[in-house]
């Protein structure tokens, strides 16, 4: 058996093929560095065909968003739009390999709505109360941490954050003049005296996306971090990752509530009554990018790595979602690697990560119908 003389071990760990590549890691600064696709062992012919799919596989959704939101929403009881909306642009995107712009379509630096890509932002938020002990346990129920009646009831007052995190609360009430019944209401015909009357599954037993139960866990998190959220997001991962200073996050007109003598907005998991995230395509691939770097950014670790690793874990009620991501455990995308995970947003906003091939693919206004095949042509463009 080989032995290393332990004076050895210094140059021994400078030539390890694992440290030479823990050195290799690009992360950007303001200035974000380009390289050919054959710089980064990527096919420049393929990754063109791919480049040109996506700019021909515009979102059907109407470039008025007031408009696509009222369309999409048309059978929600007394549906309104609450907070900021903004015209969309044109097909944006960038796709990063090894951290560096490997290839760009649109105007990646217009600031878009988001939609529900908003929620993974939220999750992270809850990543970090939970890294610092602000949150002890996730499967500890959150009527423990907000004094509010919001958790009464013996149904509410079992749910955790985890049951809020994979949408498996199954919460039931109003929130800011919303009632959970709003999002995804009773089939055609049905009455939301049904809905009301209707018999509650077990927390965590059963998966249903609802806008309300995210924004409640906006609330939630408000209460444990005693200060709005968007600045917790831009001093703990937007500062320190070099984000722009165009990005804003949004709640409703009415959603501010008192925190410690002052009045704080409570802002909205996605776009559904307007607000939510507004964002570039560089930011976004920065964050995107933050996650498929586990959390670390340059010598810093941000967000912890096993926060990084638990988002990507399916939930029990639905295996094909984590902690607000979306995942490929059951082959959604079946054209992609069963790891990826996803932000996704309502128009086709999509922030993928692909730790296969040490890939972040952000596409805005990309027909949802198309991302498997926008998938699969990015990923056969990587060169074995």
């Amino acid at each position: 058996m080989i032995r290393l003389n332990r004076l050895l071990w210094p140059a021994f760990f400078f030539l390890s093929p694992i440290f030479v590549q823990a050195q290799k890691n690009y992360y950007p600064d303001s200035a974000w560095q380009s390289r050919k696709p054959s710089e980064l062992h990527m096919n420049a012919h393929a990754l063109d065909s791919a480049i040109k799919f996506v700019m021909a596989h515009d979102s059907k959704t109407n470039y008025n968003l007031k408009i696509a939101d009222y369309e999409a929403y048309a059978d929600e009881p007394n549906y309104r739009i609450m907070g900021p909306m903004k015209d969309r642009g044109k097909p944006a995107g960038l796709i990063i390999r090894n951290g560096y712009i490997v290839a760009q379509w649109g105007d990646p630096g217009r600031v878009e709505m988001t939609f529900s890509a908003t929620k993974s932002y939220l999750s992270t938020m809850a990543g970090l109360a939970f890294d610092q002990g602000l949150i002890r346990g996730l499967d500890e129920p959150v009527k423990n941490y907000v004094t509010d009646n919001t958790f009464d009831g013996e149904h509410n007052g079992k749910i955790t954050w985890r049951h809020l995190l994979t949408q498996s609360s199954d919460w039931s009430g109003c929130l800011f003049d919303i009632c959970d019944w709003a999002d995804r209401p009773v089939p055609h015909g049905g009455s939301i005296d049904q809905w009301k009357n209707r018999q509650l599954f077990e927390p965590g037993t059963h998966f249903k996306y609802n806008d309300v139960r995210v924004n409640l866990l906006a609330f939630c998190l408000l209460q444990v971090w005693r200060k709005p959220l968007p600045m917790v997001l831009k001093e703990r991962i937007m500062d320190p990752i070099g984000a722009s200073s165009t990005w804003r996050w949004y709640g409703y007109d009415n959603s501010f509530v008192n925190i410690d003598g002052l009045m704080m907005q409570s802002v909205s998991g996605g776009g559904h009554f307007g607000g939510g995230l507004f964002i570039n395509t560089y930011d976004h691939a920065r964050f995107g990018l933050l996650f498929l770097r586990k959390g670390k950014w340059k010598d810093r670790q941000i967000l912890s790595e096993n926060w990084v690793k638990a988002v990507q874990q399916p939930s029990d009620a639905f295996k094909s979602y984590g902690f607000m991501w979306w995942l490929n455990a059951e082959g959604m995308y079946k054209d992609a690697p069963s790891s990826i995970y996803l932000a996704e947003g309502f128009g086709g906003n999509f922030v993928v990560v692909d730790n296969e091939h040490d890939l972040v693919i952000v596409a805005r206004w990309l027909e949802p119908s198309s991302l498997n095949e926008f998938l699969k042509l990015v990923i056969a463009s990587v060169e074995k």
